[in-house]
């Protein structure tokens, strides 16, 4: 069996949430695997230190060109030090995607993006499963790992472990990352500009999607928050038509947000929304379609109108 690596996205000194769930996505692949994970950057150390609880041993690759995530400069590092013919999880996320595709070529293995789940290994084939047409329908994909593969993970597909019992040790590979020379540069980052609302910061939302219909409906699942003590966001559909504004929009191309409770309504449920919630949060799903993607991460699960389903939901808990 290859070996199964992980690649570990993080921020000021925190791993994101995928750091646990590829631990997950790497049992279904191998439930006896040893996985590694693989943390690029510069200044790490807590970051090492904090996924050695969660993975048989870190990887260490630090250094000053990497302190911004350049995948161009990231890859070449990776060519250098990852083992032939080993299994690479990526989560699939915009840096993910730069990533994954180029990295596959030079170290000459298979690709397959956006997978949200495993079902074994038949022979030198690794079976995974795909979502297409916004999540209406799952391909089941044949994965050739004989030469290795590297493989992008969608976030929130799998639960993460939260056991931390490995108790990995962290290795120093920074001394043979090679030449890290890049035609890109990273030049400054540009915060966007806050809000009314910090929607990052929230522990209820009441979400809505293109099901709201029209703008003066957005009023109804204000009231609805009101009630619930909660803050309003939206999919990108809402504000792509102006009706809120960008700091409100959870998504991939949004705000990632870690509330404990989300409720979707009218929302149908595409990676790329799902992709900006993180935490695993109690979600309730309302919509039309029985057959929305999101009924698939949801908790609970409505099939009705949210415009007659709101209204009713704020008066039973007002009366509460």
């Amino acid at each position: 069996m290859a070996q199964i690596f992980a690649y570990i996205t993080h921020k000021d000194g925190v791993a994101d949430d995928s750091a646990l769930e590829l631990v997950e996505a790497a049992k279904k692949i191998d439930s006896g695997a040893k996985v590694t994970a693989v943390v690029t950057g510069s200044g790490i150390d807590a970051v090492c230190n904090d996924i050695a609880a969660s993975y048989g041993e870190v990887w260490k690759i630090d250094n000053e060109a990497l302190s911004y995530p350049n995948a161009e400069v990231v890859r070449k590092a990776l060519i250098n030090i990852l083992p032939a013919d080993c299994i690479f999880l990526v989560p699939h996320d915009t840096f993910g995607m730069d990533l994954s595709p180029g990295l596959s070529i030079k170290i000459d293995s298979s690709f397959v993006p956006d997978v949200v789940d495993f079902e074994g290994i038949d022979g030198s084939d690794l079976k995974t499963v795909r979502q297409e047409y916004g999540g209406q329908a799952s391909t089941h994909v044949n994965c050739d790992i004989s030469a290795g593969a590297v493989i992008n993970v969608r976030p929130g597909a799998f639960v993460p472990d939260e056991s931390k019992s490995a108790g990995g040790s962290v290795v120093d590979k920074s001394g043979d990352m090679g030449d890290v020379t890049a035609g890109r540069r990273f030049l400054e980052m540009v915060e966007a500009e806050a809000g009314d609302v910090d929607i990052t910061k929230s522990e209820i939302l009441v979400s809505v999607g293109r099901g709201i219909e029209d703008e003066d409906n957005i009023e109804i699942a204000q009231e609805l928050a009101d009630a619930m003590g909660a803050d309003v966001s939206c999919s990108r559909p809402i504000v792509d038509q102006k009706w809120l504004e960008k700091s409100r929009q959870v998504g991939t191309s949004g705000q990632t947000v870690k509330p404990k409770v989300y409720m979707a309504m009218g929302i149908s449920g595409s990676f790329q929304h799902m992709g900006g919630i993180k935490g695993a949060p109690f979600i309730v799903a309302v919509n039309k379609n029985p057959k929305a993607p999101i009924f698939q991460l949801a908790d609970v699960g409505i099939v009705t109108d949210i415009l007659e389903f709101m209204p009713d939901l704020t008066d039973a808990i007002k009366e509460m």
